[in-house]
């Protein structure tokens, strides 16, 4: 009698059980999946799932272990974690309890791609099809820009042809810094028609922002980014150059959009408003920011150790907004977003939570802190993410929790893979 592994059933399962064939598969879904980011909500969504179909059986549970076992790897799960508890002790209905953990569970994909990525024969495919996909978006936005008539889509700004224009700024900031470090390494090979294809190809996603996605904060984050860049490449005199170029790039630009004035002068009048009739000012956008702020220290500090629990956030601006929920009156307002990413960790998990998402953005940050294209990419997702929490929950949304979540692991995944290399690819 034969053994029952050299049966007909075990030889189908072994047939689809290649580990090579499955893993490529996972590569390919990978490449489709951060090419998606930039378009579609439902496809990112789809192919997440399609992604940890093909990857999770190719997975070494040693190498789980071993990512687990590093506080980049095991920081995530426990914020996670953290949020899970947190559904005990939240004072709202279960549907919120659940809806406020939902955010999270992105966290959980982060050692699993460190773990797969070590291993990854087609990493830099991924990166660049990141760079491809939001080229592609850059030359349509331009384009409807300039002829709206033309666009095939159902757009709601001039230039913006899908999701918002928060989201489009977001992945062009991430893209300018990008091609202007593979622009300074072009230039100093000497490579004169790479290095202008490049630069043009980043002022293009430059001066997108203030032009067609008029994006605040992006107006802080982007310039703080490049001159980083221009720091690590040229020491002071970069900061002096780029100082230069940006004051050259605003004085071109102002003229030429109102929005971007617009975006600028309004804000101070905003804040100006605010602080004149606090709470009762009507609402704008700034004045929703700092009144949600004002609200959220209060709220952490009446549960400053472990916070009000998952998914508190909305019930704790609908008791604070009061009984008169009539006036259009920023102190009225009731939200589900404190626009801070601290914030929405505090108000539900507190402290504790906060330490936790630091630690997690710190070390992270670690990891990309030294030389190369890895890690200067890994370096302005975390930084990007970063800065732009200071003034929404970059983590909690969508578009910019899985361009945080996909960049770090696949970075990291990558970047631990050049520092230890192994010659036969996976094991």
């Amino acid at each position: 009698m034969k053994p029952l592994s050299e049966g007909p059933s075990a030889m189908r399962h072994s047939a689809w059980f290649d580990r090579r064939r499955l893993s490529t598969a996972a590569d390919w879904i990978a490449i489709a999946l951060v090419a998606s980011l930039p378009w579609s909500t439902s496809a990112t969504g789809i192919l997440v799932v399609a992604w940890l179909l093909a990857a999770l059986p190719t997975l070494d549970t040693a190498d789980i272990r071993r990512v687990l076992r590093t506080p980049a790897g095991v920081l995530p799960v426990a914020l996670w974690g953290l949020a899970v508890a947190g559904l005990l002790w939240a004072d709202v209905p279960w549907a919120e309890r659940l809806d406020g953990l939902s955010p999270f569970h992105k966290l959980l994909l982060i050692p699993l791609l460190m773990a797969y990525f070590r291993h990854s024969e087609r990493g830099r495919a991924i990166l660049l099809a990141f760079l491809a996909s939001c080229t592609l978006l850059l030359v349509i936005s331009w384009a409807i820009y300039f002829v709206p008539s033309a666009s095939p889509f159902a757009i709601r700004s001039a230039g913006v042809p899908v999701k918002d224009y928060i989201s489009q700024s977001a992945m062009f900031t991430i893209c300018a810094c990008i091609v202007g470090y593979v622009g300074i390494d072009r230039w100093r090979q000497r490579q004169w028609a790479a290095t202008l294809v490049l630069g043009l190809l980043g002022m293009a996603f430059l001066v997108n922002i203030p032009v067609i996605a008029v994006s605040r904060t992006a107006f802080i984050v982007a310039p703080l980014l490049l001159a980083v860049l221009a720091f690590r490449e040229f020491g002071w005199k970069g900061i002096a150059f780029f100082g230069g170029g940006l004051i050259l790039v605003v004085a071109s630009v102002w003229p030429l959009s109102s929005s971007f004035q617009s975006r600028v002068l309004s804000f101070f009048e905003e804040v100006k408003s605010y602080h004149i009739q606090q709470g009762q000012a009507r609402s704008t956008p700034a004045g929703e920011r700092l009144e949600f702020w004002r609200k959220s220290v209060v709220f952490i500090s009446e549960a400053p150790l472990i916070g009000h629990g998952t998914g508190s956030i909305t019930d704790q601006f609908r008791r604070a907004a009061g009984t008169d929920l009539a006036e259009k009156t920023v102190g009225a307002t009731i939200s589900a977003n404190p626009h801070n990413q601290t914030f929405a960790v505090a108000i539900q998990l507190g402290l504790a939570g906060a330490l936790l998402l630091w630690g997690m953005w710190l070390v992270h940050f670690l990891m990309f802190r030294g030389p190369g294209f890895l890690a200067w990419g890994g370096f302005v997702v975390i930084t990007q993410n970063v800065l732009g929490s200071l003034f929404n929950s970059h983590l909690f949304d969508f578009t910019h929790g899985w361009t945080y979540v996909l960049g770090v692991g696949i970075a990291s995944g990558l970047l631990i893979q050049q520092q230890n290399p192994r010659p036969n690819g996976m094991s």
